[in-house]
């Protein structure tokens, strides 16, 4: 559909004078990219230029005696052709167009002129011609007045039989089977790239100019200025050509005859393509372009629409210089273009509608700057459920019931106080890369490592769980200032956490018709009960085995027990992580707990004062422990 669109629209663009315009400049950058030079044995100008009107010294413009002169002189130096691109229509001074008529012959071609003269009442063509004198005299006559295309620029060879460079080439011998007419005209460079001497030097070429310099030469007079006028400034008998794009400069009007008649002669001329050609060209940019973005696009699109579309060029270029042919690289480029942009804005709304739902599925449950790296790469989210390594931590408020029971009468605080809780437990989570599972109450589920890879999970959710219990102080600390103020006793909030890594399967779990990201495994539960059991130890950290092993190396952590948790037969070692202990302190913490495992500790033993003098955080602990002993009847 989209392709079809886009030849309709084209065959619709083709047909305003803008587009004619933007493919004759297309023409004017690829018939001159390798920049072509005169063939060898064209024509030399002899140019009305500023140092020959400086060595003349006489008003333009100049006796006809001085062109009958340089007529003689040029015969005599050998050339085959003179072409005097100046007009002769009126009569001047009887001697001087005595001494031309006199001088003239059929090897010289005068220049004649033709202009469209438009007013409201008639549009009149009106020709000046050479005198008849001179015409009746053997002179040549050609119309050297040339068409330019709507943006000025000269590009097509002029449809008169009777053209100056046509009649010029016929004088020389050269008789093209039929005149080019409308044809594009190949350029041969900016101005002056045809030979060129001064006026006054072909007045006296054994001198001034090396010998044999006009011989078998076809020699074009005319205005050619030394430096050629800028396009902004005009000129005279200066115009614009294909080569103007790179220079900004005119070219003069006898360098344009001399580049038809090279045209003419060498058979260099550009024809069209036709329209069935031209179709045939876009269509096959449109089937290439639908290739290109066949499947997806992406940076691959944009390297390959560079180089099909530098190869439209070249293909344009080679055909004007190998087959003398133009097919415009507008209309393939064009479509072209129109189908893989089509298409990539068609894949870019899908993408931002996928982003837009991949950003309200997780915006909730992890940070911002994931949701981004998620949205920004949806490859990286595997949906459905996938088995990888995890850090599960669960966090759960002590004595909330509690809590709850003294402002059951009190709903709206109670909401708010769960709410003030949740929110900075909820941020510290997410500033630490972790994905928000669950909420149940006051307790929160959250795991590490999906859905994004995050080699250091451990770690980040241990850093987590320290910033939950900051931001529990920071908390209580509000709220007995909020209660000092009412005059009432505060509700302090303290909370336990259980961490623990292993193997999980992740992904979209629900029914089909609601459905959470979650985690599940032996490894979630075994987590659930370290965050339960946390209390029975007087911790707020409890780690599994595998977690304490990968935070070792950035934390001091400490084993505290060997549990054996429900649904589970093999013991279980947890340990916590402790901020001020030296070395001496942890190894007799570790004799401690191997005394323990072996059953010969005793609630008398000085460990336990000892102990709590090293390591104080676990000066609760040590109590639990002594105690349990006394419990059980221990010396």
């Amino acid at each position: 559909m989209l392709s079809l669109t886009t030849l309709i629209a084209i065959s619709l663009l083709s047909r305003l004078p803008a587009w004619l315009l933007l493919e004759f400049r297309s023409f004017d950058y690829l018939s001159t990219v390798d920049d072509p030079r005169p063939p060898p044995g064209g024509p030399v100008i002899v140019a009305i230029d500023e140092p020959s009107l400086a060595d003349i010294n006489a008003q333009w413009p100049w006796p006809r005696s001085l062109h009958a002169e340089l007529i003689s002189q040029l015969r005599a130096a050998g050339a085959r052709v003179i072409g005097l691109d100046i007009i002769m229509a009126e009569p001047s001074n009887p001697d001087n167009d005595a001494a031309i008529t006199r001088a003239v012959g059929p090897d010289v071609v005068l220049a004649g002129d033709e202009t469209l003269i438009e007013t409201p009442q008639a549009s009149q063509l009106i020709r000046a011609t050479p005198l008849p004198q001179l015409t009746e005299a053997g002179a040549v006559t050609g119309i050297a007045s040339i068409d330019l295309s709507g943006d000025g620029i000269f590009r097509r060879i002029p449809g008169y039989e009777d053209g100056f460079a046509a009649m010029v080439a016929k004088a020389s011998g050269v008789a093209p089977e039929a005149l080019p007419a409308g044809r594009l005209i190949q350029s041969f460079g900016p101005a002056r790239s045809y030979p060129t001497v001064s006026y006054y030097q072909a007045l006296d070429p054994t001198n001034l100019l090396p010998p044999n310099y006009f011989k078998d030469r076809v020699v074009l007079v005319g205005l050619s200025l030394q430096n050629a006028p800028a396009i902004d400034k005009g000129g005279v008998d200066a115009f614009g050509t294909p080569y103007t794009v790179h220079t900004g400069k005119l070219v003069s009007g006898v360098e344009i005859q001399a580049t038809i008649y090279d045209n003419i002669r060498g058979g260099l001329s550009i024809a069209e393509a036709r329209l069935p050609t031209v179709a045939a060209c876009i269509l096959i940019s449109v089937l290439l372009a639908a290739a290109t973005v066949w499947r997806s696009t992406g940076w691959l699109t944009v390297v390959n629409s560079v180089a099909a579309l530098l190869a439209f060029a070249a293909v344009s270029a080679a055909g004007i210089r190998l087959a003398h042919v133009f097919v415009s690289p507008l209309g393939p480029t064009v479509a072209y273009i129109s189908v893989v942009f089509g298409q990539a804005a068609f894949d870019f709304a899908e993408e931002r509608r996928n982003k837009r739902q991949i950003t309200r599925a997780f915006a909730q449950y992890i940070s911002p700057d994931l949701v981004k790296r998620l949205s920004n790469d949806p490859s990286q989210l595997k949906l459905g459920g996938e088995r990888r390594t995890l850090s599960v931590l669960f966090s759960d408020v002590r004595g909330f019931t509690t809590i709850a029971e003294t402002l059951k009468d009190d709903p709206e605080q109670l909401t708010g106080l769960i709410n003030r809780l949740l929110t900075p437990l909820s941020d510290v989570v997410m500033d630490h890369g972790g994905t928000i599972d669950k909420y149940m109450g006051d307790c929160i589920m959250a795991f590490w490592n999906a859905p994004l890879d995050d080699p250091d999970h451990a770690l980040h959710a241990v850093r987590a769980s320290l910033a939950m219990q900051a931001a529990i102080s920071r908390l209580n600390a509000q709220l007995e200032r909020e209660a000092a103020e009412l005059g009432r006793k505060p509700h302090v909030l303290k909370m336990g956490v259980g961490i623990n890594t292993g193997e999980c399967i992740v992904g979209n779990m629900g029914s089909t018709r609601r459905f959470d990201y979650s985690c599940l495994g032996d490894s979630v539960n075994l987590a659930s009960r370290l965050e339960g059991a946390s209390k029975n130890y007087g911790v707020a950290l409890l780690l599994g085995e595998e977690t304490a092993r990968l935070v070792a190396a950035d934390y001091t952590v400490v084993e505290l027990d060997r549990i054996i948790v429900k649904g589970r037969t093999v013991p279980s070692p947890v340990f916590t992580v402790v901020h001020k202990a030296d070395a001496a302190a942890l190894a007799a913490h570790q004799a401690f707990i191997e005394t323990k495992y072996a059953g010969t500790l005793a609630p008398s033993d000085a460990v336990f004062d000892r102990l709590t003098a090293f390591i104080p955080e676990l000066a609760a602990y040590y109590i639990i422990v002594r105690d349990a002993l006394t419990a059980d009847g221990k010396e």
